[in-house]
């Protein structure tokens, strides 16, 4: 209990810059909690349990057999981009490769949304902490200068002035702080998950070119 009262006096002796800081924190929370359900959560796949199965039953030949069986796993980017391509197996490599990208340019944007203003909200909290600095400090300069005002008096405006200079500062940094390690967190975990795609999409085609060279290779010979 003595904790919030203290962490409540903290936010008080800072004024109004910690509302503007503590907006930026609020809105980072908000979009840290929706990555975390995208990336974390609705992105969660076994690429090497998908690739693994794909290539059993692209090897057989049964393409359709593949195609029920992606259907069947944790429908995430990665088995929804390998089953576009899947669908287009009997085309020519061209279109292959145009339906994996068209549904890689529908995937990629949703993994990528939201994470850059992270790094904007970080910066807007260093700045609003340096805006609530310097109010802080017009507020010391102009007890020192103040004319009519007794020691009393002064030395009062000027500890509250401090006060808020130092609150704010100390806020608005570690809440930067925080904001830029997680932002750093959720970008690794976004080019994690497009490099796996990426990787996804080299792999499914090889096995579809690999498929299709052995059942010309196996016409040729009975030829």
């Amino acid at each position: 209990m003595e904790f919030f009262s203290e962490a409540a006096q903290f936010y008080r002796e800072g004024k109004w810059g910690m509302h503007l800081i503590s907006l930026c924190l609020i809105s980072a929370i908000v979009i840290i909690i929706e990555r975390i359900k995208v990336l974390w959560l609705d992105c969660a796949e076994n690429k090497h349990s998908l690739l693994s199965g794909l290539n059993q039953h692209i090897m057989r030949g049964d393409t359709q057999a593949a195609v029920r069986w992606l259907s069947s796993q944790r429908q995430g980017p990665i088995a929804r981009i390998l089953r576009a391509g899947l669908l287009k197996a009997h085309r020519p490599d061209k279109e292959i490769q145009a339906a994996l990208d068209q549904a890689s340019l529908g995937e990629v944007p949703k993994i990528e949304a939201r994470t850059g203003y992270l790094a904007v909200l970080s910066n807007a909290s260093t700045l609003a902490a340096l805006l609530g600095t310097i109010s802080g400090l017009i507020a010391t300069f102009k007890s020192v200068s103040g004319e009519g005002m007794d020691a009393a008096a002064k030395a009062k405006v000027l500890s509250e002035g401090i006060s808020e200079a130092m609150h704010c500062t100390a806020y608005g940094l570690g809440c930067a702080v925080l904001i830029l390690l997680i932002y750093a967190v959720i970008q690794a975990k976004t080019q994690h998950i497009i490099e796996a795609i990426n990787e996804s999409v080299v792999a499914e085609i090889n096995f579809v070119l690999s498929n299709r060279a052995a059942k010309q290779e196996g016409a040729q010979a009975v030829v």
